[in-house]
């Protein structure tokens, strides 16, 4: 128990500055007048260093240990924090462009380390019997989640009170000392690694781990093509006056909405076992369960383009709606997602954890990647009504993929 607190707690002070530094950097460049594509732009090397990190993650962590990896995550996010102090606002556009992307791929390796490293220890730490297992993978990431969700309020308060420069420096000395705290106090209980690790394991031969993970790379798909640069974009049009004091006020509630969205799906996240009464349910139902779900969820998306196409610009009644949609949302995505973070631990074998968690988390990325392009390409083609849209599609690919799973526990009765 003292180890999964350890790990628990780092990778809440991770997520803390994941979702304030991925909040100063969308709406500081937002006020700058970059374009939507440019936007997104600015976080796709973070994805795409999320994909490969997840599949060498797992190597190194089989290899090394866990808490190698997790430490490795917590510093080189300090480092990305630091560098981007050196951000220089006489720089031509090309240039910010292309020195934010290089760290927010430093990020995004930082992030994926320390994820893969508190995935991984919970198969190894939660109890073997009954729904242990799901209710400790859910703790951990519905808590992740509601971190990074006060993080984007956090983000974008510092960004209206102290500036970008002061807030970065800031995150990265309060890291810092969180890091030496965890090194010092972090209990034994996580493997060490071990010297056979091939790095040729990490690609999975299961055939559920392969079709959890495409269902991964739709749903997440789903989720950030309107997340990442759509409706921030949408609600800053919509709240702002052009003003400075209307681009803080706009700046709050925008940071206020994406804090309450993410806090709201990772208190549902944690909720899931009981949501699903998880204790009496067997694998093959809780299989069925996540292509019912993303069925569900496809709808939601859906009806708010409708809603978009159906009314022309801005009202008061169409932010209502957005809002209370894409909660509603929030709350189906919540329960798909921990469907997925569960079945990958459950379908997985202790020996091969670490790289059957790190394949399905490069899935997620990209996922995250394709949402994050598809987010400023929809929504600079054909506004926020496009973003919906497609977000819908790939809510419905999801639950096709989720549709080709099949229960090991049937298989083995079979036999």
């Amino acid at each position: 128990m003292a180890a999964y607190i350890a790990v628990t707690a780092s990778y809440w002070a991770f997520m803390l500055t994941d979702g304030a530094l991925r909040m100063l950097i969308l709406l500081d460049f937002h006020a700058m007048r970059f374009s939507p594509v440019q936007l997104a732009y600015l976080f796709v090397l973070y994805e795409i260093a999320g994909m490969v990190t997840n599949l060498s993650a797992g190597w190194i962590a089989a290899r090394f240990g866990l808490t190698s990896t997790l430490y490795a995550g917590l510093s080189l996010q300090i480092v990305a924090l630091l560098t981007l102090t050196q951000l220089d606002p006489n720089w031509q556009i090309a240039t910010t462009v292309v020195f934010v992307m290089l760290v927010q791929g430093l990020s995004g390796v930082a992030k994926d380390l320390a994820k893969m490293s508190s995935k991984s220890a919970v198969k190894l730490l939660a109890p073997a019997t009954g729904d242990g297992l799901f209710r400790w993978v859910a703790a951990l990431t519905g808590s992740k989640n509601a971190i990074k969700g006060i993080g984007f309020l956090l983000g974008a308060a510092l960004l209206a009170g102290f500036g970008f420069m002061t807030a970065v420096l800031g995150m990265a000395l309060i890291l810092g000392l969180i890091l030496i705290t965890v090194v010092i106090a972090m209990p034994p209980g996580l493997p060490a690694g071990r010297k056979g690790a091939k790095f040729s394991e990490v690609l999975s031969k299961s055939r559920n781990v392969n079709w959890l993970s495409a269902a991964r790379v739709f749903l997440f798909g789903a989720r950030d093509i309107w997340f990442v640069v759509g409706i921030p974009i949408y609600f800053y049009a919509v709240f702002s006056d052009g003003s400075e004091e209307g681009n803080r006020a706009a700046f709050f509630l925008i940071g206020s909405f994406m804090a309450l969205w993410t806090i709201f799906y990772g208190a549902v996240q944690a909720a899931a076992p009981r949501i699903l009464k998880a204790k009496a349910r067997s694998e093959a139902e809780l299989i069925s369960a996540a292509r019912s779900w993303a069925t569900g969820l496809s709808l939601i998306p859906a009806i708010l383009t409708l809603a978009v196409l159906s009314t022309e610009g801005p009202a008061p009644w169409l932010t209502l709606t957005l809002v209370l949609g894409l909660l509603g949302f929030g709350a189906v995505f919540a329960v798909n997602s921990a469907l997925h973070s569960y079945l990958i631990l459950a379908f997985t074998k202790a020996e091969r954890v670490t790289m059957d968690v790190g394949f399905y988390y490069m899935a997620n990325a990209a996922g995250r990647l394709t949402g994050t392009v598809l987010s400023g390409l929809t929504y600079q083609l054909g506004g926020l009504a496009a973003c919906l849209g497609t977000a819908a599609l790939m809510v419905v690919l999801s639950a096709w993929a989720a549709g080709q799973l099949h229960s090991q526990q049937a298989t083995v009765t079979q036999s």
